[in-house]
């Protein structure tokens, strides 16, 4: 699929099954939408904490930096070392911040700032956040009867996080990895969850950030999927076959204003 900057060109290319146009508008008969949590719906205070960190070793970095190479250091994990990230912390971090010191010009003892930063983080109160708008995407698509859940890679921590988000209540069923032995981009994590809201993936759209977990996982059921990437295009110039999104209330494109008239005639 091509990539063409506009996000309502691209939800039209790029989604399949049970979809028109009406008063050229894309209509897909969607019954569920299935979310990620981590830089879907959530994200960590991890660059003001890690920009914290750096002062106590006399680095100024500026905030859009550590924002950018953090961003790029995810789509490098998520491409080049598929599951990394599902390890034990200490496994990956030491290289993840490496790489990521080295692209922002700074040298310093790993170990001793990732101690450090480990520190700060703790005494941040809510550390996992909602991005802007959340809340209204999931009210808007309650609003149209639309299902919601989460098909994530997490571990025991997802609900209380997602509690303290003040987000659990939006969602209808909750599939978590840890909880069910088995993570994405295996097909079964997406097959319990079609089979606990009794939907067909057809009728579905999952909306993630890992094109490799959430994109090809999906597929392997036959649900669609959106991309949501706040950097434009940055990180994931490789993919040219997913619509990608740069904010979550765009999904609403994939779905219409005239979605609950479709539902009644599906």
């Amino acid at each position: 699929m091509l990539q063409t900057g506009c996000p309502v060109c691209d939800l039209k290319s790029g989604l399949s099954g049970d979809c028109g146009l009406a008063n050229g508008r894309l209509t897909v008969r969607i019954r569920f939408v299935w979310f990620d949590i981590g830089y879907t719906l959530l994200y960590m205070q991890r660059e003001t904490t890690y920009q914290q960190a750096l002062r106590q070793f006399n680095l100024d970095v500026p905030l859009a930096d550590i924002e950018k190479q953090f961003h790029l250091c995810d789509k490098l994990f998520m491409r080049q070392y598929p599951g990394m990230f599902l390890k034990p912390r200490q496994v990956y971090m030491p290289s993840y911040l490496g790489i990521m010191n080295y692209r922002l010009g700074i040298s310093v003892d790993v170990c001793q700032l990732d101690a450090c930063w480990e520190k700060i983080k703790a005494d941040t109160p809510h550390y996992w956040l909602p991005f802007d708008g959340v809340t209204e995407v999931l009210e808007t698509l309650r609003q149209k009867s639309i299902g919601l859940g989460v098909i994530s890679n997490w571990d025991c921590s997802a609900r209380d996080i997602l509690t303290g988000a003040g987000l659990i209540d939006y969602f209808d069923h909750l599939i978590i990895s840890c909880e069910v032995d088995c993570h994405k981009p295996d097909g079964r994590i997406f097959e319990l969850a079609l089979q606990a809201a009794s939907v067909d993936a057809r009728q579905c759209i999952y909306v993630g950030d890992n094109y490799y977990d959430d994109a090809i996982g999906s597929r392997r059921v036959g649900m669609d999927a959106v991309i949501i990437n706040r950097f434009g295009l940055l990180g994931v110039e490789e993919i040219d076959d997913c619509p990608i999104i740069h904010r979550l209330s765009q999904i609403m494109d994939a779905i219409g204003s005239t979605q609950q008239t479709a539902i009644g005639s599906s």
